[in-house]
């Protein structure tokens, strides 16, 4: 029966997919092929949503040898819902990105560039799915390395720099992460996550695993660009192509988030643990200083890509925040604006990406009066903006509401003002953006231009559709990030 190896094909799918894309190397072929195999994806994460939501968790035996000796793909609804997001995000993006690569990228790579998505795609997936702690290392690098070879495919000569940057970090980072896998291993004998999450609490204080827990902190905090370890993630997301640019900010940092959840509130034992280590407050402060500090470097940027980069490492505050406050409103805010976060990144990337494609340019000076002659275009990069600020009646509304909650129910009053100020700090660039677009006289390019073909507008604006809808009906998000904080906060695994 198929719905017993959803699991499976979960990754399988995608990773069979990319070689074909490489044999066949035709764009238009691969394009199809990727399609196809990133909707199917989605459907299925869709599929064990409502499995784990009827059923519980799901166990699924790599091999036929029985967990914690065999490898085991265990999903629960934290993981479900991130499975969700990731393949949800790059399904929309994936018909988009048909018209912006081939603007983008010479025809002799457009094969290889959907190959290296696929492959991206795997291995997010994978990380996403796996109850394995070695094989999150195995398919945290698949993913990596294939973001390196798409960043790099940018027609800037500045995105190989980018990519050369991201490559040193990301394997300090990946590094890291598997000296901590490692003293965990030597310290358990295990490396399945749930046999971890039963081992490691009696033996929480022994040095080696404290040790464990900093590398793995570190490490991972490299690959979700936690302040002040984002250097590589400006660049990455300015100079690499637009679809591109799009599926990274969507869904990669959201996946190594997801690492900070398992593996903070699963194998370390989550609420108590906390309490026993300063973890908490050195996150909060992080949080706190990426809530402004990257904000305020993206009022200054000339490059729109650049300016929505940094605005990413400011949002990435306001989620790792939520983690630090370790309640059940604060992990709701937190996966919640992973979500939100997600399709309002997606968007704004992929909206810019019209914008790059019609006009040839990524500097703000150049977009001059650009709302007047792409009107559809900046009408949702404006309410994606909206949303980034959380403005009533988007989904970033949501997600910040339950962060305030948060801090409230904590006694932190000044936290719910630092929230408010954060905010304030994304409508200064977005202002900034829209000042340019729409008070300013279009020059005689601007003023010649029209807007992107429907291909590339529609999935553009079904995110936009999608921030609006989120922030009126929060049934699929918040009702599964509830149900899923709750999880966490019971070391449920």
């Amino acid at each position: 029966m198929i719905a017993a190896h959803l699991p499976a094909l979960q990754v399988v799918v995608p990773l069979l997919a990319a070689p074909l894309c490489a044999i066949l190397r035709q764009g238009t072929i691969a394009w199809l092929i990727a399609l196809v195999a990133n909707w199917c994806a989605f459907v299925i994460s869709i599929a064990l949503v409502l499995q784990v939501r009827e059923l519980g968790i799901i166990s699924y035996e790599l091999g036929g040898w029985a967990p914690p000796i065999g490898i085991e793909y265990r999903v629960d609804l934290v993981n479900a819902f991130v499975l969700m997001v990731v393949s949800g995000v790059g399904a929309v993006i994936i018909p988009y990105a048909r018209k912006s690569i081939e603007s983008e990228i010479p025809r002799a790579q457009r094969g290889w560039f959907y190959t290296m998505y696929l492959l991206c795609l795997t291995g997010l997936l994978g990380v996403t799915i796996t109850g394995d702690a070695f094989n999150i290392f195995v398919f945290l690098e698949i993913s990596s390395l294939s973001s390196y070879v798409m960043i790099a495919m940018g027609r800037d000569r500045r995105a190989l720099t980018a990519s050369y940057r991201y490559l040193i970090m990301g394997t300090i980072g990946a590094t890291f992460i598997v000296i901590g896998i490692g003293l965990l291993w030597a310290m358990t004998g295990t490396l399945n996550l749930n046999d971890l999450a039963d081992r490691v609490p009696a033996i929480e204080e022994a040095r080696p695993v404290l040790a464990a827990l900093a590398f793995l902190t570190v490490g991972i905090s490299l690959k979700l660009a936690l302040f002040p370890l984002h250097l590589w993630l400006p660049n990455a997301y300015a100079y690499a192509p637009s679809a591109a640019s799009a599926f990274l900010a969507g869904t990669a940092t959201k996946v190594a988030i997801y690492l900070f959840f398992r593996f903070f509130f699963t194998v370390f034992g989550g609420e108590g643990f906390f309490d026993s280590t300063p973890l908490p407050e050195i996150i909060m402060v992080l949080s706190i200083v990426a809530m402004f500090a990257p904000g305020v470097v993206a009022i200054f940027q000339s490059n729109i890509k650049r300016l929505f980069a940094y605005s990413s490492v400011a949002q990435i505050g306001f989620i790792t925040l939520g983690i630090s406050l370790a309640s059940e409103p604060g992990l709701t805010g937190a996966l919640v604006h992973i979500a939100n976060h997600a399709i309002m990144k997606a968007g704004l990337f992929m909206l810019i990406g019209c914008i790059v494609f019609r006009l040839g340019s990524m500097r703000l000076e150049d977009m001059a009066g650009i709302g007047r002659t792409m009107p559809f275009t900046m009408a949702g990069i404006v309410v994606l903006g909206l949303g980034l600020l959380g403005a009533p009646a988007t989904a970033g509304f949501i997600s910040k509401w339950y962060l305030a909650e948060a801090a409230l129910l904590q006694g932190l009053w000044w936290l719910v003002g630092l929230i408010l100020l954060g905010s304030v700090v994304s409508m200064i660039y977005v202002g900034r953006v829209v000042e340019i677009a729409y008070f300013r006289e279009p020059s005689e390019k601007v003023a010649g231009l029209k807007e992107a073909p429907l291909s590339m507008l529609i999935p553009g604006w079904v995110l936009v559709i999608a921030t609006i809808y989120f922030g009126l009906d929060t049934t699929w998000t918040v009702g599964i990030a509830q149900d899923a904080a709750a999880s966490l906060l019971s070391a449920l695994y």
